[in-house]
């Protein structure tokens, strides 16, 4: 290995996986698996790129560059055989910024916003706080397999009778751990043309990408589909760089993306952030190496965590390798009681913090998120109480 993937200690450092363990009631030394963020300290290409700027010593106001889009151009291409254009992308602090204003600026108060439940719940508060309405196409669970499918038969009734006019696609799906299919996404964008439905992609983890799986990019499945969708990147799950708040959103069709950067102008937000584009463009120019071999080590996480489950979750706890993200999804559903004692075991007697299955909405129940991207005697650590626990 070229990098150094030890586990860091994160504590004292304003960290929100561990020191707001107290302010979420659990107890201070917690072991968490819970965010969506590594262990692991980023690539040094990045910390290098940041020192340099740093040691400038001037922090003033900043906007993108052309090199600063070539660089992101050129890994969407090079990852995922997507080419986009300069005059597509707008710059955002978040993709949860980005969804919210997406929210406020393609629908108005009363309209229906799709989700496809469990799924990351930034979207329901996003579209509860903007005084939309939620409507869900819940994902069917199949046990045979532990693997989310669509029901494509709702989801479309949905939209007709619910009065949709966005939809809010998780691909990769979060915490289902999902790589939706090209048929798949296609037909679920074809839905969404037929009913003038915008569809925001939010595709934050398409770079944890496992076995013979695939991520296809939403817009590239056709231009009237790119014309019809909003794609959300970002460079934070990949990097380890959330904290610098980058994304990189991109709108192909002129007059939505006139509607989401006046919106977004509306909010105050002006200048991106001096280090995060910093952060992103080295990552994409000289990171490569660095990601291939953190995904080495998730991989090899991936299946020390399985095996150890299969082992001694006693088929009472079960879970499978993701098609992508780093986050395992537990199946609870045979432990024989409710979610309300599932989640107080973890808590009080493992002394676990996890991603609880409720918060991603009730479809979610008795399971729980579990992120791995950490060190193996860590893992092995959390894995062993949440077991002894919960059994």
């Amino acid at each position: 290995m070229l990098y150094d993937f030890s586990r860091q200690d994160r504590h004292k450092t304003d960290c929100l996986k561990f020191d707001f363990a107290v302010e979420r009631g659990y107890k201070k030394d917690a072991l968490s698996f819970w965010v969506a963020d590594m262990d692991f300290k980023t690539a040094p290409e990045i910390l290098s790129a940041l020192t340099d700027r740093v040691n400038h010593g001037i922090f003033g106001y900043t906007n993108i560059k052309p090199h600063y889009f070539e660089a992101v151009a050129s890994w969407l291409k090079a990852q995922h055989g997507w080419k986009v254009r300069p005059d597509w992308l707008v710059e955002t602090p978040g993709v949860v910024f980005a969804i919210a204003t997406a929210i406020r600026a393609l629908t108005k108060e009363g309209d229906g916003v799709l989700i496809q439940s469990p799924v990351y719940y930034p979207f329901s508060n996003s579209i509860r706080n903007s005084g939309r309405k939620i409507v869900s196409n819940p994902l069917v669970w199949k046990k045979e397999n532990l693997r989310y499918e669509i029901d494509f038969a709702d989801f479309e009734e949905k939209i007709k009778s619910e009065k949709v006019r966005l939809f809010l696609l998780c691909n990769p799906h979060n915490p289902g751990g999902r790589s939706w299919s090209r048929e798949e996404l296609l037909k679920m964008s074809q839905i969404c043309l037929r009913h003038k439905v915008i569809v925001v992609s939010d595709e934050i983890h398409s770079d944890f990408i496992w076995g013979e799986n695939h991520h296809t990019v939403t817009s590239s499945l056709s231009e009237e589909i790119a014309q019809n969708t909003i794609t959300c990147t970002s460079p934070s799950k990949t990097f380890n760089l959330a904290g610098l708040q980058v994304s990189n959103i991109f709108i192909p069709n002129r007059e939505i993306r006139a509607a989401f950067k006046s919106e977004r102008d509306r909010t105050g937000y002006d200048e991106p952030s001096l280090l995060g584009l910093t952060a992103c463009e080295a990552a994409y120019t000289k990171g490569l190496k660095w990601h291939e071999e953190c995904k080495k080590v998730i991989e090899k996480n991936f299946d020390f965590a399985l095996d150890f489950i299969n082992k001694n979750g006693r088929n009472l706890v079960r879970a499978k390798k993701p098609d992508a993200t780093y986050l395992l999804w537990l199946d609870c559903t045979a432990l024989p009681y409710d979610d309300r004692e599932l989640n107080r075991r973890i808590r009080e007697e493992a002394n676990v913090w996890l991603d609880s299955g409720n918060v991603f909405g009730k479809e979610g129940e008795m399971f729980e998120r579990f992120n791995v991207a950490t060190s193996r005697d860590y893992l092995e650590k959390g894995l062993e109480a949440f077991l002894s626990a919960v059994l």
